[in-house]
Order: structure tokens, then sequence, then C-alpha cells
């Protein structure tokens, strides 16, 4: 077995980064392109969007299904990944909690439309319904205990139904100008607040 020349291997290194650079910049601009023109955009302006050829992309992302489950299980990781940097570096949980679900309502809000773009699709759709609930479930759980715990908010909210209500409040709100979810769900967060928190 050849193991290959060092050169060879630091040439093979310096493809599977860029690969991997190409795969974050599509990624990116493709959730950016979804936030503005939904789900089914065209895949030329994903690409300028990018700054990669189309053939890139098809190579990352075989079918339109797999890059816009790659779109959000990526948003999903970020926003999973967001909530133990929030809560270490807030001066209350209270306010890593806001914050967290300001996030989580911008994942929320630029989603239309992947319903019914993998529809076609059940178990895919259903798998990345599971993996939201399974990445963010306990990352809600952590900042509403430590809130909890800090006296800022009253125990005994679940993070499904928290989870659940902020989505329910994010529905329509692209066919309504006159509503807006942000201010919908920061009054939901103060009914949770203690009377002393602010």
């Amino acid at each position: 077995m050849t193991t290959g020349s060092p050169a060879e291997k630091s040439a093979s290194r310096g493809k599977r980064a860029d690969a991997q650079r190409n795969r974050e910049a599509v990624l990116a601009a493709a959730a950016e392109v979804f936030a503005t023109s939904g789900v089914d955009a065209p895949i030329r302006q994903i690409s300028a969007q990018a700054g990669v050829g189309m053939a890139t992309i098809y190579r990352h992302f075989p079918t339109r299904a797999d890059l816009i489950t790659a779109v959000y299980r990526h948003q999903i990781e970020a926003c999973a990944e967001a909530g133990p940097n929030l809560l270490a570096g807030a001066d209350r949980p209270l306010d890593a909690l806001r914050e967290w679900v300001d996030l989580f309502v911008a994942f929320l809000v630029t989603k239309h439309g992947l319903a019914d773009a993998l529809h076609s699709d059940q178990d895919r759709f259903t798998a990345l319904h599971d993996y939201f609930l399974d990445r963010l479930l306990p990352v809600c759980a952590e900042l509403l205990d430590a809130a909890v715990e800090a006296g800022d908010i009253q125990p005994g909210t679940q993070p499904y139904e928290l989870l659940r209500g902020i989505g329910n409040l994010c529905i329509g709100h692209d066919h309504d100008p006159r509503y807006d979810p942000r201010r919908m769900i920061a009054l939901l967060l103060a009914g949770l607040q203690q009377p002393h928190a602010s």
C-alpha cells in the first residue's frame, strides 16, 4: 500500500479544504437566496451569490432537495451551537434566552416553502424535523433552566411548548405586512418573566 508523497498529501488536503470552503459558500449563499426568493430560487442565482460554478453546487448537492436539506441542517446546527455560547457570554441567562430566541425566529421566518419543497420526500422531511427537535430542544431547555435558576423567569415552561408557540406565532408573517411575529414573541417572553426581571 502506497501512502503518497508529502507533496501529494498536501495537495489532497488543499483540495479537501477548497471543497469544504466551496460547500460552506454554497450553503451560506443558498440560505440568503432562500430567505429572499424562496426555496424554488434558480440554482444559477445561488451559484452567482456563492461565487462558484453551477457544477460545483451539483457536485456537492445533486438534487434541490439535497441542497435544501443541507441548508436547513446547517442553520439548525448554527442555532444549536449558539445557545451555550450566548449563555456563557451573557450578563444574565434571560438575555441569552432572548438573543437565542431572536436567532431561532430568524431561522423560522426564512424557511418558508420548506415543507412544500420536501413534500414529495416525506421521509426526508420527517428526518429533518426530528433533527430539528433533537438539536434544539436540549439547547432551549438549558437556557430555560438557567433563567429559572437565576430567578429571571417562572418555572414550568417546557422547551417543546415554547418552541412550538414561537413557531405558531411566526406562521403567516410573509403574507401580511401588518403582522410582526417578533413583537408578539417579545410579549410571550415578557409573560414568562418573574415580576422583578426586566
